[in-house]
């Protein structure tokens, strides 16, 4: 690749409509919509020589690996599991209509299920094209040098942090603070690794790199809870690849973004990621995470993206006919990791109550998605109400506390109004969701109003149909 060229990449970001909880299970399914909110990553050369914004110790400095082993066992950044996952499990079944299944005229990119071919190899570029060697590794580029690494930066933090390869790990420069800015940037050092993986298993260089980030899912330091990690991880994934010439498919970047996130939560579920990958309104399935885990370690990057992933489907859904998308933040910021860990050490995870809840739910999600696939708003929104008194009753049973007097104020006033509202996620703060009549303007003011009255911060976002774009 021609030194000095800059790569731009940009992915909304999502909210769940419907199948929290669920989805965190291998393939339970969940709807999801993407939102025409962003995050920008952008990677060029590195700045030339010490560069004043760093305030780094060159000391301590060395080179960077031009070949980082893949490394995908336990430690921090790598999912702390070394489980197989199931990796015998059935392949989800399409869902939907058959003719609706993700593939060329649908959905680019995407296929769905255990047992459907993943992507081929990425074919290697001419010689002609091959990248820039790499920066030389360690005793060659010496110690005390500024060697070309990895420079991230992000406009949520104070500072740029500059890394160096070993094995296989992206490493801070300078002593102290390696932890912090691993915890801070830890969804971009992730999505570097992995690509850095995949490039290493194919004899290619690492080339030196500055990584920004810009996003527009925070304002003025607020997390509104629209999937700003899953955006920033599938960001960074495209633009890193197209950096280094990988030519992806999307569900490529997709997979990457999965196994990047997987490595620092095995618990989430990604649809942020399928969401921020495709756009649109998706219906989507969880793979198995502890698999993808498993064929990274013991087959390598390469074969994890081409192997079937047990559980794993998606496909595009029609954007509601006449249903009008209103967003509320809470003010509350909210943890999903954290929600979904405190049912995890409960007693209702493999309960009689939770198999009902699955159950319902799988139920309900079908049914959302044929009202929109049939285009029918009345039955979309019933669909919906459903949705936030099954939430209702996991809080009860489980006691997570998903319905603050924020998000159960936000729902109320939607209802009063003739529409259906439900918290957007896993609850506990963050945004909630109505849809109403997209000719009631008067009761959509009326709404808005009452939103502001409780506290809640109507937001100015609607769908994007598009995912990944350069």
């Amino acid at each position: 690749m021609a030194a000095g060229r800059t790569v731009v990449r940009r992915a909304p970001g999502k909210l769940f409509v419907a199948g929290e909880y669920a989805v965190v299970e291998a393939g339970n399914p969940a709807v999801l919509v993407a939102v025409d909110r962003q995050v920008t990553v952008t990677v060029t050369d590195p700045h030339p020589g010490p560069d004043p914004d760093l305030d780094l110790d060159t000391d301590t400095g060395t080179g960077t690996g031009i070949r980082p082993r893949p490394d995908f066992g336990d430690g921090p950044g790598s999912g702390g599991r070394s489980g197989s996952g199931g990796g015998s499990g059935a392949g989800a079944r399409p869902l939907g209509r058959p003719e609706a299944v993700s593939g060329a005229a649908s959905l680019p990119g995407a296929v769905s299920g255990a047992g459907v071919p993943g992507p081929g190899p990425v074919p290697r570029p001419r010689p002609e094209a091959e990248p820039e060697p790499g920066p030389r590794a360690g005793a060659e580029a010496g110690a005390g040098a500024w060697g070309p690494g990895v420079v991230i930066s992000s406009d949520l933090g104070p500072q740029r942090v500059r890394w160096h390869w070993r094995d296989g790990r992206l490493v801070e420069y300078g002593p102290g603070g390696a932890e912090g800015a691993r915890g801070r940037l830890a969804h971009v050092v992730s999505a570097v690794e992995v690509v850095g993986a995949l490039l290493a298993e194919r004899g290619r260089p690492v080339p030196a790199m500055d990584v920004r980030v810009g996003s527009r899912l925070h304002e003025d330091g607020r997390k509104y809870g629209l999937g700003s990690s899953g955006a920033v991880t599938v960001a960074a994934v495209a633009a890193v690849a197209a950096r280094c010439a990988l030519d992806l498919a999307p569900e490529d970047h997709y997979r990457l973004a999965m196994l990047a996130t997987a490595r620092i939560d095995a618990r989430a579920s990604g649809g942020d990621l399928a969401a921020s990958t495709w756009g649109g309104w998706i219906l989507y399935r969880a793979p198995d995470r502890e698999h993808v885990l498993d064929l990274a370690r013991r087959r390598g990057v390469g074969a994890m993206l081409a192997a079937p992933w047990p559980g794993f489907a998606v496909r595009r859904l029609r954007p509601p006919a006449g249903v009008a998308l209103e967003v509320g933040w809470t003010g509350e910021p909210a943890s999903t990791a954290s929600l979904v860990s405190s049912l995890d050490r409960g007693t209702w995870q493999g309960s009689a109550a939770h198999r009902g809840f699955v159950r319902r739910t799988g139920a309900l999600v079908a049914a959302v998605a044929e009202a929109l696939d049939a285009g029918d708003g009345p039955g979309l929104l019933e669909q919906i109400r459903r949705a936030r008194q099954e939430l209702a009753r996991l809080d009860e049973e489980a006691g997570l506390g998903i319905f603050t007097p924020g998000l159960t104020a936000l729902c109320d006033a939607a209802e009063a109004f003739g529409g259906a509202a439900k918290p957007s996620g896993a609850g506990g703060g963050d945004c909630g969701i109505a849809l109403l009549d997209a000719r009631a303007s008067r009761e959509i003011s009326h709404i808005r109003q009452r939103w502001a009255t409780a506290g809640v911060l109507p937001l100015p976002i609607r769908p994007a149909l598009e995912g990944i774009e350069e």
